[in-house]
């Protein structure tokens, strides 16, 4: 059996077939942002494995720079797990580990704007990728200027997840609804419902982060 083919199905469930990677991937997907909301340094060696299982899923179901992504999401999921428990002096929370804090909205229009950008960029070259490298893409990416935006504000947005700013939760949001409709438009059931679960954990992440900012570094003595 190979793992990494998702014709191979692990289970079927109303009539649609789960395979062993899809299953796999989204799970470990679901731990790792549940983690992230908690603001548990465990999210990233846990989303590394998540990304490496998505790389190959994404790549059978035609949304390339999802699978691109993937490639970015290991590197950075190794880059937080390291700024993560390594805070500068000041940064720290009660565990030592980096606090979260407020990037500003002057730093979140640039984000936006990069954003809307990186979109038209990527969805112009992934729209054409069939015929540049149609050795490797034989069939046309599929909604490519909504699968390029989840893929750039994806990117822009996990870095100031590294930096842990309150604010990147408020784009997880608008991705993950936008990335709930792609995944269910290409029949890739669980990944759409994990997706509309991360939409909920996201506002969930806004409100704990938000409060763990308003949480003194040290407990009053009692």
């Amino acid at each position: 059996m190979n793992f990494f083919d998702i014709k191979n199905v692990l289970f079927t469930v109303l009539g649609y077939e789960m395979s062993y990677l899809e299953f796999f991937a989204a799970l470990a997907g679901l731990i790792a942002v549940w983690l992230s909301a908690q603001t548990n340094i465990w999210s990233w060696p846990i989303g590394i494995i998540n990304v490496v299982l998505a790389f190959f899923l994404f790549y059978q179901v035609q949304l390339y720079p999802d699978m691109f992504l993937q490639v970015f999401f290991l590197i950075t999921n190794i880059i937080g797990w390291w700024r993560w428990a390594n805070p500068r002096p000041g940064e720290e929370n009660k565990r030592n580990e980096l606090r979260a804090s407020f990037m500003g909205w002057q730093r979140f229009s640039k984000l936006t704007a990069i954003g809307v950008v990186g979109t038209y960029l990527l969805g112009t070259f992934a729209e054409n990728l069939h015929e540049l490298l149609p050795s490797l893409f034989a069939i046309p990416s599929a909604y490519p200027y909504a699968d390029s935006f989840v893929t750039v504000m994806s990117i822009v947005t996990t870095f100031y997840m590294i930096e842990k700013k309150i604010e990147s939760w408020i784009i997880w949001i608008i991705v993950d609804a936008l990335a709930t409709y792609l995944y269910f438009s290409k029949g890739i059931k669980l990944y759409a419902l994990e997706y509309l679960v991360f939409c909920i954990i996201a506002s969930y992440g806004l409100w704990n982060w938000i409060r763990e900012k308003n949480t003194p570094r040290v407990a009053p003595a009692q």
